[in-house]
């Protein structure tokens, strides 16, 4: 009869160890809703802008090892969030990855590589943004045309900075650092996430450069189809520079109406 009972409080040991290790499984296979962060540039202007449907913004900042970007460019690009959006808790994460090891990037094999490694998702009022910063460029540039890309949107919170590009780009300038061209790619990219130009942020007047889609007509201004491709938006930050101007464009006055009119500052 004792051994009885020995066995039955046993089998009772053993039966809650399984039922624990079980509901630990169902935990760690929880699907996260990833729809909201998978649609097209500019479909979030308005979230990112305005703290109607979402009042945290989360920045996972995914990094070749390497090929961090810079302390001052994040600085930088958070005083721009703040300036346009009404956005007041911003949170940046880091994740360090081994290099994918190509000599090029597809921008299909840069969603394969977030579809791989991003983490952070809109969840309740948070909402979500990831940024890689690569270690090769993409496989659309041409030295020989003196064409090469800084950075690229291509969902509705995701953007790609071409890290390795920058860097040799600026070389040993004496008037621009990594830093600016770092930031100014950011604010960049960033600003077609807000949905310029008239990309989900409807232009109230007409601004839209009839050769580069979805970039500003106006001289001087950070959405201007050059800022997105290397040498021309180093000879403009350089010229900036010399003339004591500030080294990283701003918006000019038709793009800052238009985030205005679509919830932001």
């Amino acid at each position: 009869m004792k051994n009885k009972a020995l066995y039955c409080l046993f089998a009772l040991v053993l039966f809650l160890g399984c039922s624990k290790d079980s509901t630990s499984d169902s935990d760690t296979n929880v699907k996260i809703d990833k729809s909201a962060n998978l649609l097209g540039t500019g479909k979030s202007a308005q979230d990112f802008l305005a703290n109607t449907k979402f009042d945290q913004l989360v920045i996972e900042i995914a990094y070749v090892s390497g090929f961090q970007p810079t302390a001052e460019a994040i600085a930088t690009f958070e005083e721009f969030i703040r300036a346009r959006t009404f956005k007041e808790e911003i949170m940046f994460t880091y994740k360090q990855l081994p290099s994918p090891n190509e000599e090029t990037l597809t921008l299909n094999e840069i969603v394969d590589l977030e579809k791989e490694n991003r983490t952070a998702y809109n969840d309740g009022t948070t909402l979500a943004m990831y940024i890689y910063f690569a270690d090769a460029p993409t496989e659309n540039d041409d030295e020989s045309e003196n064409l090469v890309t800084l950075g690229a949107v291509y969902q509705n919170t995701s953007m790609v900075i071409y890290e390795a590009t920058i860097r040799d780009l600026v070389g040993d300038s004496s008037f621009v650092t990594v830093a600016d061209v770092e930031a100014a790619t950011l604010n960049h990219e960033f600003g077609h996430l807000l949905g310029l130009v008239d990309l989900g942020t409807p232009a109230i007047n007409d601004h839209e450069d009839p050769d580069a889609e979805s970039h500003c007509t106006t001289e001087g201004c950070l959405m201007r189809a050059e800022l997105q491709f290397g040498r021309s938006m180093l000879k403009l930050m350089q010229n900036n520079a010399s003339k004591g101007l500030g080294t990283i464009p701003n918006l000019d006055a038709e793009c800052l109406l238009d985030l205005q009119d679509n919830g932001g500052r």
